[in-house]
């Protein structure tokens, strides 16, 4: 049996204990380590990583009372909240050890123990710990990744933050508006955390990359046999998110027919599937994001009024980058420090030149379009000195173009998204794709 890659702290003025624990863990366990005073156990976590910890409740002679594990018990948790402890306990304790375990600890083992039964606790102790330290990393990597977009200097993201932290612990519906680029995910995903949802799914469904003919498939779920390959019942993604939020990107997107049922679905939260008649109880909360004008849309038929009143209980317009230039050099820091690390370039600096460089540009692909030129300049600088690349902004040269087919496409989307201020819907019709052509080429230049 190979052992699992772990260190577990074993604390009991015992030496016997000490050694038969330690010898029985150590099969399991690739550390192991002992201390026979628990004044020592402070001074051990601030110098070494433990997974979990096996602790005495008696450590003076004469007081039997458990109490001296409860002690250290709660000052361990007052240094590592999450780390797991299991108290080694005789039988007169079994009641104080039971409350323990209402206030923090993992588990209690009965003094003598069965070997078998304290391997299973610490394996489980040890489980547990490691949960909650990869938690614990992915809510520093999406604090880290959601900073930069919700520190801001500029009057108009002020205004957004405020009102996104006095909607986002309601359950009303969002609509964010705002060019592509702008950031409307990690807003949406910031929503998500201030709510009272925030433990629960946060589904992102991109109605823009989704084929027409398996919108209701994938949105709603379907039951066998309801289509050719319906092979099995499948839970769409709405369902999937059950308690928590469903963030619909693009939901001009949405179909007329399916506008209905989504309609229904906000309005009595409950769900049919593909091919089934009875209805499914749903609790979720949703947001919607787009960068389409749909009063137009609603003006044209292409989106029902009845819907679009529903999904606008709070309306937020998110101001495009060029006119939050405030915000522009801590973002450009943010790229710059994300991207000098990645490609090992720690010298690379943003002195006040590029900084002016970055703010007079009128930056028509937002937040997303700065992200790519900071990492195209690192990824090409040389000397340790950065040089900005900056996208072009003019005219097609035509004695120096590129006769590189796939060039010339990038410029011209380029072109189009700019003179349209983001605008998918009128940058696909000017270049005569479809929405969904579009957002592949997107995808493929990185835009």
């Amino acid at each position: 049996m190979r052992k699992k890659e772990a260190h577990v702290l074993i604390v009991d003025d015992d030496e016997d204990i000490l050694f038969s624990a330690r010898v029985w863990l150590k099969k399991f366990f690739s550390q192991v380590s002992c201390l026979n005073q628990p004044k020592n156990i402070l001074k051990f976590l601030a110098e070494n990583q433990v997974d979990a910890i096996l602790l005495d409740m008696n450590f003076r002679k004469g007081f039997e009372s458990g109490q001296d594990g409860i002690y250290w018990m709660n000052e361990i948790k007052i240094l590592e909240p999450q780390l797991p402890i299991i108290l080694m306990t005789a039988y007169g304790e079994v009641e104080l050890a039971v409350e323990a375990l209402k206030n923090g600890a993992s588990d209690f083992i009965l003094k003598p123990w069965d070997n078998e039964k304290l391997y299973a606790s610490v394996n489980l102790a040890v489980d547990i710990s490691r949960k909650n330290k990869k938690l614990k990393q992915w809510e520093n990597i999406t604090a880290k990744k959601n900073q930069y977009q919700l520190e801001t200097q500029s009057p108009a993201m002020k205004e957004v933050m405020n009102l996104i932290k006095k909607v986002a612990p309601t359950d009303a519906n969002v609509l964010l508006l705002g060019e592509n680029g702008t950031g409307k995910f990690v807003l949406a995903e910031y929503i998500h955390e201030l709510s009272e949802r925030k433990n629960q799914p946060f589904v992102h469904i991109d109605l823009g990359s989704l084929s027409e003919n398996l919108f209701e498939a994938e949105l709603f779920g379907y039951k066998k046999g309801a289509f050719t390959d319906a092979q099995q019942d499948y839970a769409g993604k709405i369902e999937n998110a059950e308690n928590g939020t469903v963030f619909l990107d693009e939901i001009g997107n949405l179909p007329l027919h399916l506008q209905t049922k989504l309609l229904s679905l906000i309005q009595n939260r409950k769900l049919s599937r593909l091919g089934e008649t009875k209805e499914r109880l749903l609790d979720v909360r949703f947001i919607f994001a787009t960068n389409e004008n749909l009063q137009k849309a609603v003006e044209e038929n292409r989106f029902r009024k009845d819907l679009y009143y529903r999904i606008n209980t709070v309306e937020i317009e998110i101001p495009n980058l060029r006119n939050r230039v405030e915000d522009i050099p801590t973002l450009a820091k943010y790229f710059l420090a994300k991207y000098t690390q990645k490609y090992h370039k720690p010298e690379l600096e943003l002195n006040e030149n590029l900084s002016q460089q970055l703010i007079s540009y009128s930056w028509p692909g937002n937040i997303r379009e700065l992200d790519h030129c900071i990492e195209r300049s690192v990824i090409l600088a040389s000397e340790n000195q950065l040089k900005l690349l900056m996208p072009h902004d003019e005219e097609i040269d035509q004695q120096n173009m590129s006769l590189n087919i796939e060039k010339m496409e990038e410029v011209f989307v380029k072109k189009a998204l700019k003179k349209h201020k983001g605008n998918i819907s009128l940058a696909a019709e000017e270049l005569g794709l479809s929405r969904a052509a579009l957002y592949r080429r997107l995808e493929k230049f990185e835009l």
